[in-house]
């Protein structure tokens, strides 16, 4: 899987999720500050994420990732393999 495949399927579910305008969603937008999602839109994302690409995303994990660009890169990170712990390292360092 690519890139921008994983972004198009986060993208494509926040549009429908919270009803916005695809082009809206960048990997630099934000959940909560930018498009406004709640608990309960994080944990259908979530859910999604496991069913699409058979990953296990604990809420400790989940609740490092703020923006869409940090989701594509678990998500890419967790299918090629590397450790969790590696992956949230990553999105940590990334601004």
């Amino acid at each position: 899987m690519t890139r921008e495949q994983v972004f198009s399927l986060i993208q494509s579910h926040l549009a429908d999720e919270l009803e916005l305008d695809p082009a809206r969603i960048s990997e630099s937008t934000r959940f909560k500050q930018d498009l406004e999602a709640d608990s309960l839109d994080l944990y259908t994302l979530v859910q999604e994420l496991e069913d699409s690409y058979g990953l296990k995303i604990s809420d400790e994990e989940a609740s490092k990732i703020l923006t869409v660009g940090q989701a594509v890169d678990f998500v890419l990170a967790c299918s090629a393999g590397a450790p969790v712990g590696g992956a949230l390292a990553d999105h940590e360092q990334r601004p």
